[in-house]
């Protein structure tokens, strides 16, 4: 396994990247894919505009609205996966990581999520996965759970993350472990952000979306160091 930790060196904020094989039948080749979930420690560096070390000559950055202070009730912080980010939120946020990074980072499509973060069906469900057998109702800090043969952690069950066809996939904390399988997506769904008082409603926050978060991919990740 072939894995590269970036950093956002004005916050201390690391990540790491992780390289699958290449799968040609699928069209994938030099794919790389986050090793685990985006945390809070990552997004609110761009959701909070903490991170300034690379905004001179970068345009067109966008930053959402502060998150509902609702979102953080009953459910971890640091070290945990942001939740209630909406499709365009992760969007937009891969956009502002590759600009300040210079790094082609974006979200995985539904094929590469589903060739890095299938599992094998005889694999103990609950040594890979937050589900809602074993979660106690909330997130749970990233990679405590074992990782997958390519070396990713919590692709199945802690937070539902977002593709490019807009379906979050992988399922979450609040899902039955049974149904935790490549196949099962979420399509956006407007019911995740009812809740949501304002008129129009958030573009970028999930009132009711603290199952959903994201994982990083970038295709022609070359800059090892």
């Amino acid at each position: 396994m072939l894995a590269w930790t970036d950093t956002l060196p004005s916050r201390g904020v690391s990540w790491t990247m992780v390289s699958v094989p290449d799968c040609p039948s699928q069209g994938i080749f030099d794919l790389w894919i986050g090793q685990t979930e985006v945390t809070w420690d990552l997004l609110e560096c761009w959701a909070l505009g903490l991170d300034t070390s690379f905004q001179e000559g970068v345009d067109a950055v966008s930053y959402p609205s502060k998150p509902y202070s609702a979102i953080f009730a009953n459910f971890g912080h640091h070290g945990h996966p942001a939740i209630c980010v909406s499709f365009d939120a992760a969007t937009e946020f891969c956009h502002w990581l590759a600009k300040v990074t210079g790094r082609p980072y974006r979200l995985p499509a539904a094929n590469e999520w589903v060739y890095c973060c299938s599992h094998d069906p005889a694999t103990d469900i609950d040594s890979i996965a937050w589900h809602r057998g074993n979660s106690d109702d909330t997130t749970h800090r990233v990679a405590q759970k074992a990782a997958n043969n390519f070396g990713l952690f919590d692709t199945f069950g802690n937070v539902a993350e977002w593709c490019t066809d807009r379906c979050a996939r992988g399922g979450s904390w609040m899902t039955k472990p049974e149904l935790l399988c490549a196949e099962f997506s979420e399509p956006e769904d407007s019911k995740w952000n009812e809740a949501d008082p304002q008129s129009p409603k958030s573009l970028w926050w999930l009132a009711n979306g603290q199952h959903i978060g994201l994982r990083l991919a970038a295709t022609g990740l070359c800059k090892i160091e």
